[in-house]
C-alpha cells in the first residue's frame, strides 16, 4: 500500500497554470484537462518539427565553390563541394535538432531549480525515459518500414561503431558519477566533463570518417551513393518558381505531407553535381545580373512568406474537397481547424532559405523552447493534481511525446535512404546527445551557481532510482543491439527482409521498452 501511495496517493493541489480559480475543479477534470493541454503541445511540437527540418534540408545541402583547372583543357571550372560532412551533420544537427525538445525541458527544468541544492527529476527522467523511446519503439519502426523483401544495411560499420561506442559508454559514465565516484551528488567537474565528452564523439567518428591512422577502426567503408537519397516523385500539387539561381518548392498540402525529407540532399545543378563551368561575362553584366538576382530573390522570399500566412488559414485541403464522404469532410476539416491556431503561429518563421536555411532554424528551436517550458509546467501540474511521480511521467508521456522528431526523422531516413546508416546513426547519436548536452549542460548550470553560491555540489533526488533505470536499460539496450548483429548476420541488413522476421523483430523491440517503463516506473515509486 505504501508504494501505491507514492503513485497515486496526494494532498490536495493549490497548483495553477493560468488561472487561481483552476484549483476549485474537481482533481479528475483537471487532470483530463491538463493531459489534453499536453497532447495540444505535442501536437504543436509536431507542426514546428516540420518547419525544422525543412530548415535543416537547406543548411545541410548548402554547398561551396571551388575553382580549379581541368588538366585537359586547361579550363577553369567551379566544383561544388558539400559544406557539411555527412557524419558530423548526422552527429550535430540531426541528432541535436531532434533531441532540442527533451533538451529544452532539461534545460528549463534546471533554470527553475537554480539556487536549489537537489537537482529536479524531470529532465534526467525525460532523457533517459526518451534514449529508451529511441532504441526500442523506434528501432521496433524502422524494422518493418522497407517493403516487403527489401534489405536495408549499415554502410559505414566504422562509424555506427564509434557512435554506439559513445552511446553506450555516455550511460556507463552517468552511472558512475551517480553511485562511484560521488554517489548522489553531482560535482562541477563531472558536469563539465559530461558536456566536454560530445566533443570527443564529434572529433572520433570525424576521425572514422576519414580514416584516420592509429585512431580510426580498420573497417572498409561499404557502397555509398553520392546522394544519400534519390530524387522522390512529388506526391503532391507543387509549384516551383525559379528566380536565377534561386528555388524553392511550395506545398499546398503541407500537413497532409508531413514532415518534409531532411536527407534529399541534392546539387543545385542536377546536370552536373560535380562541375559547371565558369560563364565568360564582363563585370558590368555581372553586376547588373546579381542587382536582378537579389531583387528577385527579395520578391520571392515576400511571396513565399505570405504563402506560408495563406496556407495556415486554409483549412479545407484539395484532397478534402474531392472526397465524396461527407463524414470525412467534417474530419479533415476539424482537423485542420485544430491545428490552425499551431500553423499560424509558426508561419511567423521565416522561409527556410534565408541565409541558407539557418534564421529559419533558429527559430523553430525558440518555438521548440516556448512549447518545451508549457510542457513542463504542465507536467508538474499533471503530477500534483494525480499524485503520479514525476519520474514516471517522464518515462512515459514527456519521452514519448518529445522524441517525437527523432522517430519522424528515423522512419524518413529506413523509407527514401538507401541505406541504413542514418535511421540507425540518428538513434545512437541522440541517446549520446541526451546525456553529453541534455543532462550535461542543465547539471553544468546547476552546479556553477551552487559553487558560486554555496561551495556545495549538486545532490540528485532519487538517484537511486535513477541509477536503477540506467542499469535496466543497459541490460536491454544488450538485447536490443544483440538482436541488430544477428540480423546483420543472418538476413545481411539490419532493416527489412521477410516480413514475417521483420514483426518478431518489431514486437521483441516492443517489449523491451514495456519492460524497461515498468520496471524504471515500480523502482522510482519505491514499490520494488
Amino acid at each position: 500500500m505504501l508504494g501505491v501511495s507514492n503513485i497515486l496517493g496526494h494532498e490536495k493541489c493549490d497548483s495553477h497554470l493560468l488561472f487561481r480559480a483552476e484549483t476549485a475543479l474537481g482533481d479528475t477534470f483537471r487532470a483530463i484537462l491538463y493531459f489534453l493541454g499536453l497532447v495540444y503541445c505535442f501536437l504543436g511540437l509536431s507542426a514546428i518539427t516540420s518547419r525544422f527540418f525543412r530548415s535543416m534540408e537547406n543548411v545541410v545541402k548548402h554547398t561551396r565553390e571551388v575553382v580549379v583547372i581541368d588538366p585537359c583543357t586547361h579550363a577553369k571550372v567551379i566544383r561544388h563541394e558539400k559544406v557539411w560532412n555527412y557524419t558530423i551533420a548526422d552527429i550535430s544537427l540531426l541528432a541535436f535538432g531532434t533531441s532540442f525538445p527533451q533538451i529544452s525541458l532539461a534545460t528549463i527544468d534546471a533554470i527553475r531549480n537554480v539556487g536549489n541544492l537537489y537537482a529536479g527529476g524531470l529532465g534526467p527522467g525525460t532523457l533517459v525515459g526518451s534514449a529508451a523511446f529511441d532504441l526500442f519503439p523506434i528501432h521496433a519502426v524502422c524494422v518493418v518500414v522497407p517493403k516487403v523483401g527489401e534489405l536495408k544495411k549499415i554502410a559505414d560499420l566504422g562509424v555506427w561503431l564509434v557512435e554506439l561506442f559513445w552511446s553506450f559508454w555516455a550511460y556507463i559514465w552517468l552511472y558512475i558519477i551517480l553511485e562511484v565516484w560521488t554517489p548522489n551528488v553531482v560535482t562541477l567537474w563531472e558536469a563539465l566533463l559530461t558536456v566536454l565528452q560530445y566533443g570527443l564523439l564529434l572529433a572520433h567518428a570525424y576521425a572514422q570518417d576519414k580514416r584516420w591512422p592509429y585512431i580510426s577502426l580498420p573497417i572498409s567503408r561499404g557502397e555509398r551513393p553520392e546522394e544519400w537519397v534519390p530524387e522522390e516523385t512529388a506526391s503532391c500539387n507543387e509549384e516551383r518558381h525559379k528566380y536565377g539561381e534561386y528555388s524553392e518548392i511550395i506545398y499546398h498540402d503541407e500537413v497532409n505531407k508531413g514532415t518534409v525529407d531532411i536527407f534529399s540532399i541534392h546539387s543545385e545543378n542536377q546536370n552536373d553535381s560535380m562541375y559547371a563551368r565558369v560563364p565568360r561575362t564582363d563585370a558590368a553584366a555581372e553586376t547588373s545580373d546579381r542587382e536582378n538576382g537579389t531583387m528577385l530573390e527579395e520578391t520571392h522570399l515576400l511571396k513565399l512568406w505570405k504563402h506560408q500566412f495563406v496556407d495556415a488559414l486554409t483549412l479545407e485541403r484539395t484532397e478534402s474537397r474531392k472526397m465524396n464522404n461527407i463524414f470525412l469532410r467534417i474530419a479533415g476539416f476539424s482537423w485542420q481547424l485544430l491545428l490552425c491556431p499551431w500553423r499560424l503561429l509558426f508561419a511567423v518563421v521565416p522561409p527556410c532559405h534565408i541565409a541558407h536555411g539557418w534564421v529559419s532554424f533558429i527559430c523553430s528551436l525558440l518555438f521548440i523552447s516556448g512549447i518545451a517550458y508549457i510542457v513542463t509546467k504542465l507536467t508538474d501540474l499533471i503530477s500534483c493534481v494525480t499524485g503520479i511521480n514525476a519520474y514516471v511521467i517522464a518515462f512515459t508521456a514527456l519521452a514519448s511525446g518529445t522524441s517525437w522528431p527523432d522517430l519522424v526523422a528515423s522512419k524518413i531516413a529506413a523509407e527514401r535512404q538507401l541505406t541504413a546508416d542514418s535511421a540507425i546513426a540518428n538513434i545512437t547519436c541522440s541517446n549520446s546527445v541526451n546525456i553529453y548536452v541534455g543532462i550535461g549542460v542543465p547539471w553544468l548550470i546547476d552546479t556553477v551557481y551552487n559553487f558560486v553560491a554555496y561551495r556545495e555540489p549538486l545532490r540528485i533526488d532519487n538517484a537511486e532510482g535513477l541509477s536503477f533505470s540506467l542499469l535496466v536499460f543497459f541490460c536491454t539496450s544488450v538485447g536490443c543491439i544483440s538482436v541488430l548483429v544477428l540480423r546483420r548476420l543472418i538476413f545481411g541488413a539490419e532493416l527489412g527482409g521477410p516480413r514475417l522476421w521483420a514483426w518478431i523483430t518489431c514486437v521483441y523491440f516492443m517489449l523491451l521498452w514495456i519492460i524497461f517503463v515498468v520496471l524504471s516506473s515500480l523502482k522510482v515509486s519505491h514499490i520494488i
